[in-house]
Parts: C-alpha cells; structure tokens; sequence
C-alpha cells in the first residue's frame, strides 16, 4: 500500500510519500499555493496517479490542549474536499509540533537558513506520514 502525506500550509503544500511496502516515508516535493485550493487539489490528482497513491495522511494541526482552531478547520475542509474530487481515503494526523521536529532536525545538521526555508515543508510532511506509518502497524 502507498501512501501520500501532506502538510498543508498556508503558502505552501509539502509532500511526502511512503515506498510500497508502507513502511518508510520520502520527502517528495512542494508546492506553492496561494490558498487556490481547487487547484492544489488537481496537482495532487496528478500526484496520486502517477505514483498509485493508495491512500492519503493529511496533518491536522490541533492546538496544545487538543481543540481544533482555525487551521485545523481549514484542513478538515481540504480533506473533504480532497476525497470528493479523487475518490481516496484521506487519514488525519496530528501534526502538532511536527515543523518544530523538522526544523530541529535541518538545524542539528546546519542547513542553511535559506535551503531550510526551502525543504522544511516537504520534511514535516515525511514525519507527518511516517507517524502515521509507525502508528498504523501498532
């Protein structure tokens, strides 16, 4: 099974995809939105059929103490909107501090402010989705 993970941003959409064992996730690629959603949607069509995405993990950011803010709605959205237009499953994950995580993992191996600013969005979503992965078999 092949997943897809995606990091919704409001500038940008980081993508990750799992190998076809569904085990380990790759930072895939970014795209830049300008919360044109519609179409972000048929990018991620193209996506889903060239590579034969089975599934898709979508983060959902929550706030600390578990609720759902105005970001967390505006994923909720997306996912409906996203299994409305391809017919594919659409899994959350919380992705609470998973942009933290990655740019913790760019500064331990001194990336430069410039390339990070480049790769962080595709990196958080490959731990958006191989949280998901690691979970998923528990």
């Amino acid at each position: 099974m092949r997943y897809l993970g995606l990091d919704l941003g409001s500038k940008t959409l980081g993508m990750a995809i799992s190998d076809a064992s569904g085990f380990i996730a790759s930072s895939y690629q970014i795209i830049r939105h300008h919360e044109e959603y519609d179409q972000l949607i048929e990018k991620i069509k193209d996506v889903v059929q060239e590579q034969h995405i089975d599934k898709i993990v979508l983060g959902l950011p929550k706030n600390m103490n578990n609720s759902i803010g105005f970001k967390g709605q505006l994923s909720l959205k997306f996912k409906e909107k996203l299994e409305k237009a391809l017919s594919i499953e659409v899994l959350l994950q919380d992705e609470r501090l998973t942009t933290r995580q990655a740019e913790s993992v760019l500064l331990s191996n001194d990336t430069s402010r410039k390339k990070r600013k480049k790769v962080i969005d595709a990196l958080a979503a490959t731990i958006i989705l191989q949280s998901y992965l690691d979970r998923k078999d528990r």
